[in-house]
């Protein structure tokens, strides 16, 4: 991902027809943080933007059709204050695209990364609303448990529901020894 994705990214999120546009602008939010923000107003198909920030907690991941065309994208970053635990904020792929693996392409790369980084736990939060029934379906066919679910979080009848998917499935080195055990 690079910064001349922005507006595909909006475009995405857009397109799912899932998201207000105070999420979609907190997504472009993290989007400039990592890439930079745009210098000058898009008029044409390309935008002048500042470098990337020096350091930020913040990854974009994308999945590219054969055309080079962005068809999702994946934005995670580690959680505050935890030992290795990670939030995975953002994971859209267009409503073209839906169906061809993009979105498990880009969990299954996430995941990965994060192993390689000695990942403990994955954190996903979802809304309970009718029109995110595939998106739990989804969660819940690649191994993630519901672990949490906040009550008319989000509006009146709309859960925020808290996925989780544990990266490592023992004790950390030495652990063992003193009677701890992770499940």
């Amino acid at each position: 991902m690079t910064a001349k994705y922005r507006s595909r990214v909006r475009d995405i999120l857009v397109a799912t027809k899932v998201f207000r546009e105070d999420e979609i602008n907190v997504a472009i939010e993290l989007f400039d943080e990592v890439f930079g923000t745009p210098l000058a107003v898009e008029r044409t198909s390309s935008a002048v933007f500042n470098d990337a920030p020096a350091s930020t907690d913040y990854f974009f991941l994308g999945a590219f059709t054969p055309e080079e065309e962005l068809a999702g994208f994946a934005c995670y970053g580690p959680t505050p204050d935890t030992d290795r635990t990670y939030d995975l904020y953002w994971i859209a792929v267009h409503p073209a695209a839906q169906g061809s693996g993009s979105g498990t392409i880009l969990l299954n790369e996430v995941e990965r990364r994060l192993k390689g980084l000695n990942a403990r736990l994955l954190v996903v939060e979802t809304s309970s609303r009718s029109d995110y029934k595939n998106t739990r379906g989804f969660y819940f066919r690649r191994g993630y448990v519901e672990s949490a679910r906040s009550c008319d979080f989000y509006a009146p009848a709309d859960d925020r529901i808290t996925f989780t998917k544990r990266l490592q499935s023992r004790a950390p080195f030495g652990w063992e020894a003193h009677g701890v055990v992770s499940q």
